[in-house]
């Protein structure tokens, strides 16, 4: 079969006239037009595809596909082999797609208001975003995936709010949010991660430096500003401990056998301003020895601020003079970003961002060493702007160049051998379009990654789509890692609404949805058909009733105005990907309603009038017929 090499249907359709091919767009590297570089990127990531085939074949017999055997195509009627989380940014939510297709397949609303969904318009996420700061907008950065054992179990996933410092729960059963925590003592998150192997603390880097209490007597003293770590139980979604450290945390990741969280630091020397931030030489990656904290917190050595037991793990603390310090200080080059944890749990790597290195450290080494620097063991120079490393499980380290507009695949054990600073480690670059932050490798942040499929999360698209405008697309390209032999190749785009940030990526056999929902799991009370009814009591009204094909549970239904009007709807569909859904435009009212699904939704009736209540879901031949009336009489 001849080999069809990707499309760009950009490239050479426009005149000489366009911005990409002036001489301010070359490629210092290459001395090449963007444009240029933009069709030698496709032509090196040109690769075959395979009709009629789907997932990954192994003509090797090796348990991984080589390039040329591999078919990114899903068919019409076929399923992707992967779920990716990715981070929806400053829409608020979670955006799951499949891989290898890189079809969108929903939109989780966590932090954001969202009607198809019913999402904040019924009483109980309304309620959840409500008591967890309601804030009018959420910026959703980093998507984790429980783990039992290091390996994904499909039961959360966990998300930050870097904008409000909040925590999010996914629930897995039913892809919808159901837990939001307000974070005192911060102010912006970033950072979600696990301790592992078995997820039972859920973690936020707090990145903002703010004073502790934040009560407005120490507004302009730097020096008592901070940042903290905090440490949240996954099935409560409580706060159970924080940790103060100098600087600016950034990101972070968990070890893999319980004790150690890893997060990055800026700003090490607390200032204010952008070019005082940036002055150290050095910054560090901070080593929290979570067993010793939860160890210092049941020996009551904490302050407790705001109702959570904050322990002080500044470096002048005499937590940290002992011989088991709670909080170790790594130098690292300054201003470094992403920190991950090798599959096997042996190294900690961190990105350099402003340095043209990845520091690898030793984890077991922070028990044999006096010097905390000592924990260095490798230093590859990969190139310009690394930010964040994802791993294959064979070895191979997949770092970001944010600078270069490149992926970065190197040996982490010759990184190791390697003298410092040295290019040797490096096994090839490819190009990417354009500046990529995160990026994510299949189950790289567990114990075992399947090491077929990788995604760059870019930050710029420039004219890889058809153009929309000052505010384009950002580009999430799927690379195919599985062939070391052959290289990584480019296999496609595809455009992603500003701004994500990270993501996660599961096999589909460790997550299992339900296909309608079990009402034993709802909070809401189950209306059946005998269970109609409309109850009146002192100027509130409570209106129970069903969903159906075609009809509600009452035609009519009459309240006085100023009434406090609950309805109750059950959709007691038992079809799978049958919704209805409870719409009263006049009130803000759109309730979503999957099959055996139960909502209730609260409002007052200060409108007189006739309101049709209606589906808003195309449910039937009959969908425009379903519909009944809320009658609101006026005062006397």
């Amino acid at each position: 079969m001849t080999p069809t090499p990707p499309t760009d249907a950009t490239a050479d359709d426009r005149d000489s006239e366009t911005a990409a091919d002036t001489d301010d767009h070359l490629i210092p590297r290459l001395g090449l037009p963007r444009r240029d570089f933009i069709k030698a990127g496709a032509a090196v990531g040109a690769m075959g595809t395979l009709a009629g085939c789907t997932g990954l074949l192994d003509n090797n017999g090796d348990g991984v596909a080589s390039a040329s055997d591999v078919d990114a195509s899903v068919p019409p009627g076929e399923l992707d082999e992967y779920y990716a989380f990715l981070s929806g940014g400053h829409s608020g939510d979670v955006r799951v797609y499949g891989v290898p297709s890189m079809r969108q397949i929903m939109r989780i609303p966590v932090f954001n208001y969202e009607s198809a969904r019913g999402y904040g318009h019924d009483d109980e996420t309304r309620e959840m975003l409500e008591s967890a700061g309601d804030y009018t907008w959420g910026d959703a950065h980093h998507p984790r995936v429980s783990q039992t054992d290091n390996d994904y179990d499909g039961r959360w996933v966990f998300i930050n709010d870097k904008a409000n410092g909040r925590m999010a729960r996914i629930n897995l059963k039913y892809f919808e949010t159901d837990a939001i925590v307000d974070i005192p003592n911060t102010q912006g998150v970033h950072g979600a991660c696990a301790r592992l192997p078995d997820t039972d603390l859920i973690f936020g880097v707090g990145e903002y430096r703010v004073p502790i209490p934040n009560d407005g007597r120490n507004l302009d003293d730097p020096d008592a500003y901070e940042s903290v770590l905090t440490a949240i139980e996954p099935e409560s979604m409580n706060v159970v401990w924080q940790v103060r450290v100098d600087g600016n945390l950034d990101n972070g990741d968990g070890g893999k056998n319980g004790r150690w969280f890893f997060a990055t630091d800026y700003n090490s020397d607390g200032a204010v301003t952008e070019s005082e931030m940036a002055r150290p030489d050095t910054d560090y990656l901070k080593a929290f020895d979570t067993i010793a904290i939860e160890e210092a917190v049941e020996n009551g050595e904490y302050e407790e601020i705001n109702g959570v037991p904050v322990v002080d793990g500044t470096t002048e603390s005499p937590l940290n003079q002992g011989d088991r310090p709670l909080v170790h200080y790594v130098d690292v080059p300054k201003s470094p970003h992403g920190v991950s944890v090798t599959p096997d749990g042996t190294y900690a790597i961190v990105s350099g961002k402003l340095d043209p290195t990845c520091t690898v450290v030793e984890i077991d080494r922070f028990d044999e060493v006096d010097d905390p620097n000592d924990v260095i063991v490798g230093q590859p120079l990969v190139g310009g702007g690394p930010l964040h490393t994802a791993y294959d499980g064979r070895g191979h380290a997949y770092t970001t160049l944010f600078v270069d507009s490149q992926v970065v695949k190197w040996d982490i054990e010759a990184a190791v051998d390697a003298e410092r600073r040295s290019e040797d480690p490096i096994i090839e670059k490819i190009d990417v379009h354009y500046n990529p932050g995160h990026l994510i490798a299949a189950e790289s942040y567990t114990a075992d990654p399947q090491g077929d499929w990788l995604i760059s999360l870019n930050k710029l698209s420039k004219d890889r789509f058809l153009p929309v405008g000052p505010v384009h697309p950002e580009n999430d390209q799927l690379i195919y890692i599985g062939d070391d032999d052959a290289g990584m190749q480019l296999v496609k785009d595809t455009p992603a609404y500003p701004e994500p940030h990270d993501a996660s990526m599961v096999h589909r056999s460790k997550i299992d949805p339900e296909p309608v929902y079990d009402p034993e799991d709802l909070e809401t009370e189950y209306v059946d058909v005998d269970d109609t009814e409309v109850i009146r009591e002192d100027g509130r009204v409570h209106i129970k009733m069903t969903s159906q094909r075609n009809e509600f549970g009452f035609h009519d239904v009459t309240v006085q105005e100023g009434d406090e009007v609950t309805i109750t709807t059950t959709n007691i569909e038992t079809t799978s990907d049958l919704l209805h859904s409870l719409a009263i435009p006049q009130y803000d009212i759109n309730v979503k309603l999957a099959p055996q699904e139960t909502r209730e939704v609260t409002f007052t009736a200060d409108k007189p009038g006739v309101y049709w209540m209606y589906c808003a879901y195309f449910c039937s031949a009959l969908h425009l017929e379903m519909r009944s009336r809320l009658l609101v009489e006026p005062e006397e």
